[in-house]
């Protein structure tokens, strides 16, 4: 029997048929002939951090992880090409050696580079855009196991649909990332009242180049991540190796772990932990490569939903959010994660032709979210959110075209590329109306 396939946060678990593991462009070819031909769906497996059942089938599951590394560079261009299954923690530093960079990513790397574009990943900074725009190329398998290139030239509209293509138009097995120089970014943590940053958020967010938010509920402070752009040699230093594993190893692992199994076993002392945390939030300023700066190690398990919501949304959002913990007091130990980004044009981005607030709600694995995502999400609702692809929702195909300009556009390109439905599941058939 084939084992049973669980994503990180272990709230999706699917029993597939087959589960291939492949390290070649054929091999994908292979396997999308072989599930088309016995009659089987096929959905790709990444690293496993979408909370959706995206992935999840009772077909064929391919797992890509052997196609990785950079596969060719345009130095002049300042492009790369990068086998789909490549996870962004050895991305990152491949492309620290190239001295090139992405212009913007999430606050963890584990995923893959095809697994972030198909989600909508978007990291923060309001002037910045998320992973998918930094996209100038695709390759895809397709269903009948042909190939396909794709870029704003090349086969346009198959392009702007596959910058965020949830694994439903094919397989992509390259990707083409527009790079930006390698840059360092002067980090500036601190805890902070809630009520006084919430009430200046729009300027706050405005005068830095990246800004993230950690709230916790139940509590007036927040940690606030201020990161900038610097010259080389500008600003202080990298943090020192045993303040480094001291904060992101020990404090934000281990120690949160323990917090959280308090919480789980005895959720009446939630509010009492949540302000044992936030008083613990310390100040710390360095300077490094900015892919280390923007991404921590996440290791103490959680389930989440995020939404966008117009940037003028975020405040009202944020004040309903946090009247609601007060009248509930609902155990939560998780903070709640702010961000931003600036607009972009790929169809089905969150951050499409509108400048987004990003509202994430977290829940620890153990514990029951239920009401929390529920509340949330009646929350968001009244102010036009637009669920992250690869996190907690119910919207299904409706509310998404209402939502969507090119939702439509989207559908009718898949239409051409996969007819019979190869890459498809029960969450596909909801939130996209099969």
């Amino acid at each position: 029997m084939t084992p049973a396939w669980r994503n990180w946060g272990g709230n999706v678990v699917a029993h597939p048929a087959v589960v291939t593991d492949v390290s070649t462009v054929d091999g994908v070819v292979a396997a999308v002939r072989s599930a088309a031909g016995r009659g089987r769906t096929l959905r790709v497996a990444g690293a496993g951090h979408s909370f959706t059942p995206l992935v999840a089938t009772d077909g064929t599951l391919l797992r890509v992880d052997g196609l990785r590394g950079v596969v060719g560079v345009d130095r002049d261009r300042m492009r790369v090409r990068v086998a789909a299954g490549t996870p962004l923690y050895e991305l990152n530093p491949a492309l620290q050696a190239l001295g090139l960079a992405l212009p913007n990513l999430g606050d963890i790397d584990r995923q893959t580079i095809s697994g972030a574009i198909a989600t909508g990943t978007h990291g923060t900074g309001t002037r910045r855009q998320g992973i998918a725009a930094a996209v100038g190329g695709l390759t895809l398998v397709l269903a009948d196991g042909s190939l396909l290139r794709c870029s704003a030239d090349e086969q346009p509209e198959v392009f702007e649909a596959a910058r965020v293509g949830l694994g439903a138009l094919g397989v992509v097995v390259e990707v083409e990332l527009q790079c930006v120089a390698s840059f360092r970014l002067h980090a500036r943590e601190s805890g902070e009242s809630f009520t006084e940053v919430l009430g200046g958020i729009h300027a706050l967010a405005d005068a830095h180049d990246h800004l993230d938010m950690h709230w916790f509920p139940h509590t007036d402070r927040v940690l606030v991540k201020r990161n900038d752009v610097v010259g080389p040699g500008e600003g202080p230093g990298p943090l020192p190796r045993w303040r480094a594993r001291l904060d992101d190893d020990l404090l934000a692992n281990r120690v949160f772990e323990g917090v959280n199994r308090v919480a789980a076993r005895v959720p009446g002392t939630v509010v009492r932990v949540n302000r044992l945390s936030a008083r613990a939030l310390g100040a710390r300023e360095f300077a490094d490569d900015s892919w280390k700066v923007f991404c921590s190690s996440r290791e103490v398990r959680f389930v989440e939903s995020e939404y966008a919501v117009p940037r003028a949304s975020v405040e009202p959002v944020l004040r309903e959010l946090r009247g609601w913990f007060e009248r509930t007091r609902e155990p939560v130990p998780f903070p709640v994660e702010v961000r931003f980004t600036g607009a972009d044009d790929v169809w089905l981005s969150t951050a499409y032709q509108r400048e987004n607030a990003y509202v994430a709600v977290h829940q620890y694995h153990r514990m029951d979210g239920t009401r929390l995502f529920a509340a949330f999400e009646a929350i968001v609702a009244e102010h036009e959110g637009r669920p992250h692809w690869g996190k907690l929702h119910t919207l299904g195909a409706d509310r998404l075209r209402a939502l969507y300009p090119r939702f439509d556009d989207w559908r009718a390109v898949r239409d051409r590329l996969d007819p019979g439905r190869l890459f498809t599941n029960t969450y596909l058939r909801h939130v996209l109306g099969d």
